[in-house]
């Protein structure tokens, strides 16, 4: 079962799948586990790549129920499935009915719903006021099919927000008037480049003030807030800062094992776009955390990051083509298309490294059907 692999050398590799796929064993975790889940593209329906997303809803549902089997919540409408890069709101609101629908015949399955403002363009935010309308606007949907909302980061407020003071104005109207518990998420610009000075302020202890300032003036409203800066340290300074009762969301997709595992005081729960990839091996892991089996936990966890890292190096936004390719390595949809042709966002070598990792982490499912997609894969690359 060997197969030819480029480097980034230019050289050819001879390679042989050496991992053992991955045995779930439980479902229940010893922390809020939430999987950020991917769409999946009809390619046949796709006759406008760039501007007219097509899903193949069944496989997308049927996605769900695989994270719901392993006892994963979903986080749903988020970045991962392309908000803002192809995947507009008229799609995520049909998404999110779906699923919701589909959860409600899962016993146990549970999931939050992304609220943003894109389908205001950032050019056409004019106010402050603008803004806070868009939220509304997804807001009352999400509130209003059953679900809970996730308040994404806005490129309309990095856009029209002066500085501090407007941050605190939109997310105090948002939060007063939110029916139910919320997830704030904190979006670093590595994601998302239109991000960057969020919360009024390029500096990581001023924004960090605005943020947990926001909180506490909602404490009763805030379930948690998911950080997403690719830093260990920053999220740890604002774990130890949440008030009573507020959970930390790791969506850190390089350090998430020990932010997961905690420090002896104090933990993080996940809300993480590379659970979706990983997510047999990490529902072992969970598993055996808490059986309180931290070495055990780390032994399942530490190969999976050298893959994550793979999957969201620079231009970290393009991580969702490793998320899709992995999925379609493992069978869960028949190609390797994306919306918006997102699949040309990174290249052949990119992908033989992430498939040589998530072998070596036992997360190709079939190896022998990994191959055979993995080689036509090469085939149309020229190598």
């Amino acid at each position: 079962m060997d197969i030819i692999l480029p480097a980034e050398n230019g050289d050819r590799v001879s390679y042989r799948p050496v991992g053992q796929p991955a045995q779930p064993i439980g479902a229940d975790f010893p922390r809020v586990a939430y999987a950020a889940a991917h769409v999946v593209a009809n390619p046949i329906a796709m006759t406008d790549p760039w501007s007219r997303p097509a899903v193949d809803w069944d496989k997308t549902m049927a996605f769900r129920h695989h994270l719901w089997r392993l006892g994963f919540r979903i986080a749903e409408a988020m970045d991962t499935s392309q908000r803002g890069m192809g995947f507009d709101w008229a799609s995520a609101k049909e998404l999110i009915r779906r699923s919701i629908a589909e959860a409600r015949t899962v016993k146990g399955a549970d999931l939050a719903s992304g609220a943003g403002t894109d389908h205001l363009a950032p050019a056409a935010a004019k106010s402050l006021d603008d803004v806070i309308h868009a939220y509304e606007q997804q807001f009352a949907f999400i509130e209003g099919e059953g679900s809970k909302a996730i308040m994404m980061a806005s490129r309309a407020l990095a856009a029209v927000a002066k500085g501090p003071d407007d941050y605190a104005r939109v997310y105090d109207r948002i939060l007063s008037q939110a029916s139910g518990k919320v997830i704030l998420h904190w979006l670093g610009d590595m994601f998302d480049p239109a991000l960057k000075g969020y919360w009024g302020s390029n500096d990581f202890e001023t924004a960090l003030d605005t943020v947990v300032s926001i909180i506490e003036r909602h404490a009763d409203k805030v379930e948690g807030i998911k950080i997403s800066l690719l830093d260990a340290g920053k999220e740890v300074l604002l774990r130890d800062r949440l008030p009573e009762g507020v959970l930390m969301f790791t969506g850190d997709d390089f350090n998430y094992p020990e932010l997961i595992a905690g420090d002896g005081k104090r933990h993080s729960h996940a809300l993480l776009g590379i659970f979706d990839a990983i997510a047999p091996v990490a529902n072992a892991a969970l598993a055996r955390l808490a059986e309180g089996d931290r070495a055990g936990y780390d032994a399942l966890m530490a190969p999976t990051v050298p893959l994550s890292r793979k999957i969201f190096e620079a231009p970290t936004e393009y991580y969702k083509a490793g998320i899709v390719f992995m999925a379609w390595l493992n069978g869960h949809q028949d190609h390797f298309t994306m919306i918006g042709g997102m699949q040309s966002a990174r290249g052949i070598c990119h992908y033989a490294d992430v498939f040589r990792l998530a072998d070596q982490a036992g997360l190709l499912a079939d190896p022998e059907r990994a191959v055979a997609r993995m080689k036509a894969l090469c085939a149309v690359a020229g190598v």
